[in-house]
């Protein structure tokens, strides 16, 4: 029997990477369904509940009582982070493992370098969540129609680059990292901080900015949108043939986003 490394490390990884995915990404859509599903306060109740939902499920019976600040702050608060941290970096390592040193970075008749290759992968990246954020911080994002137009332009045109500078399955991949470390990005420099610092106002005896639950709550919602094509997109590669391998890769990578954010909104809005 022999030993293979690098093979075990990259079937480990994967397998991380997808339980780690399924626990943020699951979270993700049940707390959106659960915003649909609140209704205002009701007698009887505390001041500051702004929302009510009872469930059901595997035998039991759960009241859920949502609030913008809790008042006082409850010293057992439960946060949600690590489920998007431990995504993104698998995710990471899986890139390095599988394009960065597994030979799949550029084709063989390729003359872009590996190192440029890898460069332009990396850059896009960091600029994605850049360019996101111009987006939706701009006047741009005040409408949600034309916020996801510019924000689809921009993910083709991305597609296109690296399609010239990478091997085709390289840059569907990218093209997924790159929405996933967006949605990361979301969770820890937007909804976190924002949430902090409400709790924080809170503590201090003042009025907590509620705008920043607001832009939070929005992060949330993109990246409900955002996961079902970066899930799309990272199973392209066992797809070859109607995917990246096609006569128009950008093309039909354009045509998935656009079905998964249909496919996502249609599972947010699932009764």
């Amino acid at each position: 029997m022999n030993f293979d490394l690098s093979e075990w490390l990259n079937l480990f990884v994967r397998w991380f990477h997808i339980v780690a995915g399924i626990s943020w990404i699951g979270g993700t859509y049940f707390f959106n369904r659960l915003d649909r599903h609140m209704t205002g306060a009701v007698a009887g109740e505390s001041a500051e509940t702004s929302g009510l939902v009872w469930m059901v499920h595997g035998g039991g019976f759960y009241k859920i009582e949502a609030q913008k600040v809790p008042k006082p702050i409850p010293d057992d608060l439960l946060w949600f982070k690590w489920e998007s941290m431990l995504t993104w970096i698998s995710g990471v390592l899986l890139l390095v493992i599988v394009y960065y040193t597994g030979g799949l970075m550029v084709d063989t008749d390729s003359t872009t370098s590996l190192g440029l290759s890898i460069a332009y992968g990396v850059g896009t990246l960091i600029a994605g969540f850049a360019a996101y954020t111009a987006i939706w911080r701009s006047p741009l994002g005040r409408n949600e129609a034309v916020g996801a137009a510019v924000s689809f332009g921009f993910i083709v045109g991305t597609a296109k680059l690296l399609l010239a500078v990478m091997s085709a399955r390289a840059a569907y991949l990218h093209i997924g990292a790159m929405m996933g470390t967006t949605m990361v990005a979301n969770v820890w420099m937007t909804i976190l901080p924002g949430q902090r610092k409400m709790i924080e106002a809170r503590k201090a005896g003042r009025e907590p900015d509620y705008a920043l639950g607001a832009r939070g709550k929005r992060c949330s919602r993109h990246n409900t949108f955002m996961s079902m094509p970066v899930i799309f997109l990272m199973i392209s590669n066992h797809f070859p043939t109607a995917t990246y391998g096609s006569q128009y890769p950008w093309q039909i990578l354009g045509a998935l986003v656009l079905f998964g954010w249909v496919a996502a909104k249609v599972m947010r809005d699932l009764e």
